[in-house]
């Protein structure tokens, strides 16, 4: 099930954002068979458990030795059977293998080459080491996250590896592969992290050239210049998320928590002026001070004011709206995230668990058409492997 069913996919596994677009690509139906290292399964019991690896979830493994010649051999036979293949190695690393984009397309010309990097296959840094913090550093992006007076705040690894890189990478594999429907021409999809961390920044761009974004953090609407998107801490030290942006919003907000007109620019709407910023965080903060959490969402939560508590991780599968939703799932026990986004006919299964390096070897080789006396024969030679 799921709008991608029918699609092959080869997944050469890695760390990151490529595990991320594969398991997206996974959750909405497509066919994806991990390749691992024949060491990883023989690793099994080291490091966090499998089954917490969510972003390995939905999909077989096998293990097989890309150093040996009829592993090599193995996977270009794959690769001519499957519609895309995605790799996050550094460039250069496939074209070693034999495994490069010219030889793979050669022997399936409808093939699209998904390829995963932070700097790109090309470029001074392109060969260079690096992870999330550094691709979003040299885009702007990570110069904009952090409050007045501090420093660059480090946003999690959502906005290069997962944001920029995984959610690029699965984008530029189904579009090549919508193309491919009509052309019968597959291609390469060089997915850099920088590239991808670039583009949600577009917005940001066109307000900075327009002069309504200052490169001060803490000094814009967004970034907790604004006394109307901010968090406040609560009685019970819990925290709001207050973001009333339009004025009709933030009239409302401030109806509810009872400052009404009281406040430096006069009647609602205010705090349109910055020099306002200060000192109505002040008086929000003072107001929002006098209530727990709880009070505060029985007054504001499923109004126009736009406030929402901070949930934790762990009270975040409980509140009633994502449990309406199904935002989140059980799978073998692990609370995670569901597959999105929705479909309204080609609903998506329930994603498998994730299975540990090698343990899907045979099966999935079979499932690819791999013949069970050929799968014993690699076996027997160590060309593949898996408990």
């Amino acid at each position: 099930m799921g709008p991608l069913a029918g699609i092959r996919i080869l997944e050469f596994a890695g760390i990151g954002p490529g595990p991320m677009a594969a398991m997206l690509l996974a959750d909405l139906g497509a066919t994806v068979l991990r390749l691992d290292r024949i060491e990883a399964a023989g690793d099994l019991g080291i490091g966090m458990p499998d089954r917490f690896k969510v972003t390995n979830r939905g999909r077989r493994s096998a293990a097989v030795d890309l150093k040996n010649p009829e592993g090599i051999a193995l996977v270009l036979e794959l690769a001519g059977r499957a519609d895309a293949l995605i790799e996050g190695f550094r460039p250069g690393t496939m074209e070693r293998l034999g495994l490069g984009p010219e030889i793979c397309l050669a022997r399936n010309p409808r093939l699209v080459y998904g390829r995963m990097t932070g700097w790109g296959q090309d470029g001074p840094l392109a060969k260079a080491a690096g992870h999330d913090l550094n691709y979003i550093a040299l885009t702007g992006a990570l110069h904009a996250v952090g409050r007045e007076g501090g420093p660059p705040t480090p946003p999690l690894n959502l906005v290069g590896d997962y944001g920029g890189g995984a959610l690029y990478l699965a984008f530029g594999v189904v579009c090549a592969l919508l193309e491919a429907r009509g052309s019968g021409q597959g291609q390469v999809v060089d997915a850099a992290m920088i590239d991808g961390a670039a583009s949600l920044m577009a917005s940001f761009y066109g307000m900075a050239a327009a002069g309504i974004w200052s490169d001060r953090r803490g000094a814009n609407i967004l970034d907790s210049g604004a006394a109307y998107y901010e968090v406040y801490r609560c009685a019970d030290g819990r925290w709001l998320s207050v973001a009333p942006i339009e004025k009709r919003f933030r009239a409302e907000f401030f109806r509810l928590i009872g400052l009404g007109g009281d406040a430096p620019s006069g009647p609602p709407p205010f705090g349109d002026d910055p020099a306002d910023w200060p000192a109505l965080k002040q008086r929000i903060a003072e107001r929002i001070a006098t209530k727990d959490c709880d009070a505060w969402c029985a007054i504001l939560e499923g109004t126009d004011a736009c406030v929402a508590p901070v949930l934790t991780m762990a009270e975040a599968p409980e509140h009633p709206h994502n449990r309406a939703r199904g935002t989140f799932v059980e799978i073998d026990g692990v609370t995670q995230p569901a597959p999105a986004p929705r479909f309204g006919r080609t609903v998506p299964d329930t994603p498998t668990p994730p299975e540990p390096a090698g343990a899907g070897t045979d099966a999935a080789l079979a499932d690819w058409g791999v013949e069970a006396s050929r799968v014993a024969e690699l076996k027997a030679a160590g060309v593949i492997g898996g408990p």
